[in-house]
């Protein structure tokens, strides 16, 4: 098993930045593809990227390519959700979660899941 940490998430104007860490625990995380997903009050969770176990795959949803980028550390257990020019539909709260088996965009796919950190952007 593995647990999750999220941080990195606070208030932010339109246009600014964050990066959002995620610190595994228990199993090695690189036993693990990494993904990160957001749910907005009154909307359904949500893919916004993900990271297979080497980093060597990576995948993006529509809207964020481009725009966030996401990385890894596995001698740090670690990942990364660098966040640019953000916008006020990007306010939501941020989950990562991690895959025994591949990387995906179902949040059904991912077996663990960190209890999130909020991202606000202000407009």
């Amino acid at each position: 098993q593995v647990q999750l940490v999220e941080s990195g998430g606070r208030l932010v104007q339109a246009g600014g930045s964050l990066r959002l860490a995620c610190a595994a625990s228990g199993d090695s995380f690189s036993n693990y593809a990494m993904g990160w997903f957001r749910q907005a009050p009154g909307k359904e969770r949500e893919f916004v990227s993900g990271i297979s176990r080497s980093g060597g795959s990576i995948d993006y949803a529509g809207s964020m390519k481009g725009r966030f980028t996401i990385s890894r550390d596995n001698a740090r257990n670690t990942g990364y959700l660098q966040m640019n020019s953000l916008k006020p539909e990007d306010t939501a709260l941020y989950y990562c979660a991690a895959s025994a088996f591949v990387l995906g965009r179902s949040s059904h796919q991912y077996d663990y899941w960190g209890q999130g950190t909020q991202v606000t952007v202000s407009s």
